[in-house]
């Protein structure tokens, strides 16, 4: 007889500043997908591989990692749950899952992603969030930073804002939006695109807190746009900081939709 196959998605959170980032590597590198997968055979009875929509650095996390795999096993959805967690270290956890059509990817079907990077700002370090925020001491004008911010919205050229390991064909993304805001000591950099180049975000970050430390001119997004030259741009700011908070999809894909800014906020504790 036929084996049946069935398609799983999974919504996962994690705290990424235990890992070598994401990706699966040589068995002594400790990586959430490396946790995943090992809890998921778990369950599953058989060797599991999943697929995720973003793969994010060492020391990233995320709030909303959508992955899919595929498996003989027919499990209800407290076990894909429930079960996994109980083999996932604490620092990952399952939030819930759906199976979804065999044609359905995590990563093809994705429309968009969504990231936050959170800053500290403060000249005295904070004892609570040392790997869960990036901490700047300098004087941060939120105004000058979300101004900047705009022009870099729409379809560009984001040569100034890829690593130099970046793999991507095209240096051609399109940012839906970008706001920063500001609550109390913590400043919000939210960050939506079709998709991302290597180490994108944090390279406009770096760039944002120069601008907003009145270091460089607000125009100064708009001249790296021109330059499309990653070395006039500033430092990579730090991965601490960044969150990886939603994956948007089709809504015929029947994905759960992501959580809201005031929820994700109440998750870190902020």
């Amino acid at each position: 007889m036929p084996v049946t196959t069935n398609t799983i998605a999974l919504g996962l959170s994690y705290n990424g500043a235990d890992y070598r980032g994401w990706q699966l590597q040589q068995a002594s590198v400790p990586t959430v997908q490396a946790h995943l997968e090992r809890a998921l055979s778990l369950i599953a009875n058989e060797q599991i591989r999943v697929t995720c929509a973003g793969r994010t650095d060492s020391g990233v996390h995320a709030t909303r990692q959508i992955v899919h795999f595929s498996t003989s096993a027919t499990r209800p959805s407290k076990a894909w749950v429930m079960g996994t967690n109980s083999q996932l270290p604490d620092s990952i956890s399952i939030c819930w899952s759906q199976q979804v059509t065999e044609q359905f990817s995590a990563r093809h079907n994705a429309i968009a992603r969504r990231y936050f990077y959170l800053v500290h700002n403060h000249k005295i370090r904070s004892a609570l969030f040392p790997q869960m925020i990036t901490r700047e001491i300098r004087a941060l004008d939120v105004q000058r930073m979300h101004e900047a911010g705009q022009h870099l919205l729409g379809e560009n050229d984001f040569s100034s804002f890829r690593a130099a390991s970046c793999q991507s064909r095209t240096p051609m993304r399109n940012i839906h939006h970008l706001n920063v805001t500001r609550k109390g000591e913590l400043v919000i950099i939210d960050i939506q695109a079709n998709a991302f180049l290597h180490h994108m975000v944090r390279n406009i970050t770096g760039v944002l807190l120069d601008i907003g430390a009145c270091e460089k001119p607000v125009t100064w997004t708009q001249a790296l746009l021109r330059l499309r030259d990653r070395g006039q741009a500033a430092k990579t700011a730090p991965p601490n900081g960044l969150y990886l908070i939603d994956v948007i999809y089709p809504d015929d894909c029947g994905i759960p939709a992501g959580p809201t800014l005031p929820h994700i906020l109440s998750l870190l504790d902020l």
